[in-house]
């Protein structure tokens, strides 16, 4: 719960604890891998246990660091590659990234390229994966941050990468939105159509990301 009233806050916490058995554990420090740190100057959120528990049970975690979470000239395709015998590993490995996505918006598009590949991931999805676990490596405890003083301008960057999927040569829009210096929203996905046009990719995103502020 979060108020500038604190005697609201208290009002809901006699409301429920009437209703449903409830312990207050105080001020949040960590909730479901979420690492929370408040100072005078605001909010810090990262998730960097839950970062190292994924480099150790990949045994990444004695790797070089890597500057990029992926290859700028790099374009995976589902025809490319060996076919992973087992892809549970794969999917689970691509599920706990999606879930350090809460925290972690620079590995957006390298982790909504991986998820691509569910269904029958090969070697090569799998050596991408890797290398954005060595990218994580260099910063595990990298997050976000919520200034306590700030100004109230919504303001928003987007952009599209045209055709660039060998598979469907689909576009990919991006966007990320700030609430003054907070980021707050921020998304890398697929375009559900084929842009026949990098201005057309670019429409598409812009259209995208005014209905996220909207």
């Amino acid at each position: 719960m979060a108020s500038d009233s604190p005697t609201v806050v208290e009002e809901i916490k006699v409301f429920l604890n009437n209703k449903f058995k409830i312990k207050d554990l105080g001020t949040l420090r960590y909730f479901l891998g979420l690492e929370i740190v408040r100072t005078e100057q605001g909010i810090q959120i990262c998730q960097r246990k839950y970062a190292l528990d994924i480099l150790a049970s990949s045994g990444t975690l004695g790797s070089r660091p890597s500057k990029l979470p992926m290859d700028q000239n790099l374009r995976l395709s589902k025809d490319k590659g060996d076919i992973l015998s087992d892809p549970t590993y794969y999917r689970k490995l691509v599920g706990k990234l999606l879930y350090l996505m809460i925290t972690r918006p620079n590995i957006s598009y390298s982790v909504q390229v991986l998820s691509q590949f569910m269904d029958c991931p090969t070697n090569l999805h799998l050596t991408a994966a890797f290398k954005v676990l060595k990218y994580l490596k260099g910063a595990p405890g990298q997050g976000l941050f919520f200034p306590s003083i700030n100004t109230l301008d919504l303001i928003a960057y987007c952009d599209s990468d045209w055709a660039s999927c060998p598979d469907t040569r689909c576009s990919i829009s991006g966007f990320c939105i700030f609430f003054g210096s907070s980021l707050i929203s921020w998304k890398s996905k697929k375009q559900s159509v084929v842009s026949r046009s990098s201005a057309e990719a670019e429409c598409r995103a812009m259209a995208t990301t005014g209905s996220e502020i909207t």
